[in-house]
């Protein structure tokens, strides 16, 4: 499969666990939701996987650090809970790639693929609202 489709399930994966995740069960709620990507995805390989498992853990485990660069670009008195959850995963994704993946992903295309991401999944605004967001944070 493409990257994009693998980066689609790893924003699902991120979403699921926006919701359905307990501290104490990190590692069996993070395995869980790779792995309902995975069965719901017959066509996703495993290369795929390795793809989407790396980036769901690393954006999990680096969350309190990519959630603080978000917080510092939002508009005074916005907080990240106020944000709708899709965007918000799609932020977490994005900034995941460009700041902490090795090599980093060119912040053209994470910014392109989150906006597209956001299209898809989120409100008539939220394309500008990733891309300004994004826009800030690769500056």
């Amino acid at each position: 499969m493409s990257r994009k489709f693998a980066r689609e399930a790893a924003f699902k994966a991120l979403f699921q666990l926006d919701f359905n995740f307990e501290e104490e069960r990190r590692e069996e709620c993070e395995d869980l939701a790779i792995e309902t990507m995975f069965e719901d995805n017959p066509r996703l390989t495993k290369k795929d996987l390795a793809y989407i498992e790396g980036t769901v853990k690393g954006t999990r485990a680096r969350l309190e650090e990519i959630d603080g660069i978000i917080t510092a670009h939002l508009k005074e008195g916005w907080q990240l809970p106020r944000l709708m959850a899709a965007d918000r995963n799609i932020l977490r994704l994005a900034v995941y790639e460009m700041k902490f993946v090795e090599p980093a992903l060119p912040k053209g295309v994470a910014i392109n693929e989150a906006v597209e991401l956001a299209k898809r999944y989120g409100t008539d605004d939220s394309g500008r609202f990733v891309n300004g967001i994004l826009e800030s944070i690769s500056k």
